[in-house]
């Protein structure tokens, strides 16, 4: 009888080899997961939507299914005070920031704050420029754990040196806050950043769109996944590369389109940070935010991300090696008419005889012990979504 190769040999053998954990503060082991402001309410935020999506999140499931962080994006501070300090908006958020975070972490939630590593924000706010130890120390003493930090209006700074400098403010805090940089991929930050961030903007901004470009650098659903497919090497626990916030239940998707967005996302081991209006999302939408096989895909320990395996044009096939040596595997229809596609055990690296579990996550029904392929039909822009897992 044939033996499989173990899942480290695959994993070397297909060019995945994931880069070594770092030491240190053992944050973002896997993928963070979470809600955003920015995606559904841009400047609209208050202290009482902070407190609805804290919430929601848990009365919907989703802190039950893994969701841990509630974010505020831009517009949350107005000012610095003559000593300095970043002022939240007193009209907006009248009990305070450090209340804010009590109240959150009340739920059994985390707290997470935006900022800037330039003079302004995206959103003309103060940024921290020059600011960064005391705001670090500010937003520790208000009970921050995850920080967004962008890259609006920093004419004439290093890229690394600017995260760098706000990396080591934050730890010498004595807090642990997740470190997102956020400076869109620019600089290619899966190149420096490991170490300095936990997560790192690996594209530009998303759109609720399937296939759309905005000139000032935002861009469509199939624009990220193209972005993101040579990247697999540069990630791992406490390094991903982040595609940007989740646009799942946002409107400009298809309930199909939607499913192949947080499908990518979790082979990808990005980040799930929703970013719907989670008090008023369908049942529907609940159920694909919260479909526990398929975060698990994104959680897997060993922290990889997704390759694609094979390219036919509009039909392709991706794979994510899984920590108990199975497969996740994606048959992707980019095209607007049904296709069926297939995936041969050799291309994700199954020996061809061997015989192997297919479970459609989607479905939540197992297809059966297979040899050597599997196939099925795709709708027009969708995905099946399989996890493959060889039979010793």
């Amino acid at each position: 009888m044939r033996t499989l190769a173990p899942i480290s040999l695959v994993v070397s053998l297909l060019g995945l080899e994931p880069s070594p954990a770092l030491a240190g503060d053992g944050l973002a082991q896997t993928p963070p997961m979470g809600w955003n402001s920015w995606n559904k309410f841009s400047c609209n935020v208050s202290e009482k939507l902070i407190r609805g999506a804290a919430d929601a999140m848990v009365s919907s499931g989703m802190k039950a299914a893994g969701y841990e962080y509630v974010v505020i994006d831009d517009c949350w501070q107005t000012k610095r005070d003559e000593k300095g300090t970043i002022v939240a908006d007193p009209e907006r958020f009248p009990s305070g920031m450090k209340a804010l975070a009590a109240a959150v972490h009340a739920k059994g939630l985390k707290f997470g704050i935006y900022s800037d590593a330039g003079t302004m924000t995206c959103a003309k706010r103060p940024g921290s420029k020059d600011h960064e130890a005391q705001d670090a120390k500010t937003y520790a003493e208000w009970g921050v754990d995850y920080l967004k930090y962008d890259w609006c209006n920093t004419d004439g700074q290093d890229t690394r040196d600017a995260y760098m400098k706000m990396s080591h403010a934050l730890r010498a805090t004595g807090r642990p806050i997740v470190f997102s940089i956020c400076e869109w991929g620019n600089s290619k930050p899966w190149i420096w950043a490991q170490g300095i961030g936990h997560l790192w903007r690996a594209t530009g901004d998303i759109q609720d769109c399937w296939d759309c470009s905005k000139s000032w650098g935002g861009m469509g659903l199939v624009h990220i996944i193209d972005l993101m497919a040579d990247l697999y090497p540069f990630s791992g626990p406490r390094h991903f590369n982040d595609p940007d916030m989740l646009e799942v239940g946002n409107g400009g998707l298809t309930l199909e389109e939607n499913r192949s967005h947080f499908s990518f996302w979790a082979l990808f081991a990005a980040p799930l940070m929703a970013g719907n209006d989670l008090a008023a999302m369908t049942p529907e939408i609940r159920d694909i935010l919260t479909h526990r096989e398929v975060i698990a895909i994104d959680q897997d320990a060993l922290g990889m991300q997704g390759r694609k395996v094979r390219d036919s044009g509009a039909n392709e096939v991706w794979m994510k090696p899984l920590s108990d040596g199975s497969r996740a595997v994606i048959l992707f229809n980019r095209g607007s008419e049904e296709a069926s596609i297939a995936v041969a055990w050799d291309e994700i690296g199954i020996f061809p005889g061997a015989k192997a579990r297919v479970r459609d996550l989607w479905k939540k029904a197992d297809v059966g012990i297979l040899t050597g392929r599997y196939e099925a039909k795709v709708a027009p822009h969708g995905v099946v979504m399989i996890r493959i897992t060889p039979q010793y």
